[in-house]
């Protein structure tokens, strides 16, 4: 029967439910003295508290989870050995995890007959000598609660933090599934919509398994229509294959289930979009719940879309250009201006949609568009925005532009791009500081630009790359690479630009016109 653990809450500090101690650990104490006589004993054997009581039924006194601690004041005289068998029952019913028997004031031993009833029902028993108080006893049962709190509280905020790092990388969704399978030694899957896989990490476990975890997070996944809620127990025969909708109109929003030994949990991403994250681990300590919450809420940041505007309005916006509204018309639907545009790439891997998703939601807009086959994430940004630095990316600024040069503004961030690759710089902003040119009037500017480049007008490619040459300092290695060609066609390209210019481009008198040429008119 798959649980329903509370849902993931905000990202802040949470503490993880108080973790158990090991029976060992209390019986490793040497100040303790304390012998096992009786039950199974191994790391496996935990205690969550001590409670000391001389009840002959302790049961309505226990919560589950005690270290039961009695001196033997209840037993009767003579006591049958049916009276031990009863006790114990009752203890074992109430969730109890071991005894303590007190060798003192009123035992020498601890009877035979509370060992063997002990045996039989499976719980530890324990030989406390007489020098040892029960306070000493709870004590440090406490002090090794404290020790074991504080470390999984250290565990938690530990992973936390990697989360949070994870997040910020260009690759922020497989980062995040990496980080978190790595902090719970297990798979963590991101579900789409449709129950498809996107994104995996950790260890395959088996079939059986994944097959159960794609079912549990069916059973989260909101219907068409609906969406995730607190829920109730769902159970398992119950639990509809992977496919979208299969959770129905008031789907939980998170699920627990075991299946050949393996923990699994279920985590509905977002408000109602479909996406779900999915665990399995090979054991549950205490703040793992936690550890995948706050994963769950970094991945809805990431999957969801980020709202700089309502998605009515940006849609509005798409509809009127492709109706024949201009780009002035659209843009109050949009922010106000006015705009910059950025290009980016990721330093060491392609970009994806999440990618680029999460590098609009970094510098403050969901107006992102990844070009398709070069890997390039382009964004419109509203001015006052200023574009940062952004690790793992780097980037290309136009300058700050009202609507109907959003074109022009595009080709700046372009070239601003290729500069800042070429330059290993990790921004580059277009028109960083004023030049000469600036005092030439730029209608006299354009004229003179495209007299002087007419010759490669007919030439795109030449003069691309005559511009990205010039602006390295004629090197054929960093323009071959800001253009991603060889470097033998940089250097072909250039002797076909000095051919039909009838120029010295070994001239710096020469390249100073051409560069001007190409700031104005190119």
């Amino acid at each position: 029967m798959p649980d329903t653990p509370a849902p993931p809450g905000p990202l802040t500090q949470v503490a993880p439910p108080t973790p158990p101690v090991p029976l060992a650990a209390l019986m490793a104490r040497d100040d303790l003295a304390l012998r096992q006589l009786a039950g199974p004993a191994g790391p496996d054997v935990v205690i969550q508290w001590a409670h000391a009581s001389e009840m002959a039924d302790p049961y309505p006194y226990l919560l589950g989870g005690e270290l039961l601690l009695t001196a033997g004041v209840h037993i009767p005289r003579d006591a049958p050995a049916g009276y031990f068998d009863d006790y114990v029952a009752r203890i074992v019913a109430a969730g109890g995890a071991a005894l303590g028997f007190g060798v003192a004031p009123l035992h020498d031993t601890v009877p035979p007959a509370l060992t063997a009833a002990c045996d039989a029902r499976g719980l530890p028993l324990l030989e406390v000598p007489p020098r040892t108080t029960f306070a000493k006893v709870a004590r440090a049962v406490w002090q090794l609660v404290a020790q074991s709190r504080t470390a999984e509280l250290r565990r938690v905020t530990e992973a936390q933090q990697s989360l949070a790092a994870a997040a910020s990388r260009p690759d922020p969704v497989p980062s995040v599934l990496r980080q978190l399978a790595q902090r719970l030694t297990g798979l963590a899957v991101l579900y789409g919509p449709d129950g498809t896989r996107i994104a995996a990490a950790g260890r395959e476990p088996a079939q059986e398994v994944g097959t159960a975890l794609a079912g549990l997070a069916a059973v989260v996944r909101p219907g068409p229509g609906g969406r995730t809620g607190p829920g109730g127990r769902t159970g398992a025969g119950a639990a509809p294959g992977p496919g979208a909708g299969a959770g129905g109109p008031y789907a939980p929003s998170s699920a627990a289930d075991t299946v050949a030994g393996s923990h699994l949990a279920a985590y509905a991403l977002g408000a109602g979009q479909g996406f779900v994250l999915g665990v399995a681990s090979p054991r549950r300590e205490p703040g793992d719940h936690t550890i995948a919450s706050v994963a769950a809420v970094l991945l809805s940041l990431l999957t969801g879309e980020h709202q700089s505007g309502t998605s009515a309005a940006r849609s509005a916006a798409l509809v009127r250009m492709l109706l024949g509204a201009s780009a002035e018309d659209v843009a109050a639907l949009l922010g106000q201006g006015p705009w910059t545009v950025v290009h980016a790439r990721p330093e060491h891997r392609p970009a994806d949609a999440v990618a680029a998703s999460a590098l609009g939601a970094a510098l403050g807009s969901a107006l992102v568009d990844l070009t398709e086959g070069s890997g390039t994430v382009r964004v419109l940004l509203p001015a006052e925005r200023e574009a940062v630095r952004q690790p793992g990316w780097t980037l290309g600024v136009s300058a700050a532009v009202q609507p109907r040069e959003w074109p022009a503004a595009d080709t700046q961030a372009a070239r601003a791009l290729a500069r800042a690759r070429a330059t290993r710089a990790p921004l580059v902003r277009h028109g960083d500081r004023p030049g000469l040119g600036d005092l030439v009037p730029a209608k006299e500017a354009a004229a003179h630009a495209r007299a002087v480049l007419a010759p490669l007008a007919a030439h795109p490619a030449l003069t691309e790359t005559l511009r990205a040459w010039l602006s390295l300092h004629g090197s054929w290695d960093r323009t071959a690479v800001a253009l991603a060609v060889h470097r033998n066609t940089v250097r072909q390209r250039i002797a076909r630009c000095a051919a039909l210019l009838a120029a010295d481009l070994d001239d710096p008198d020469v390249r100073m016109e051409l560069w001007f040429a190409l700031r104005h008119g190119g």
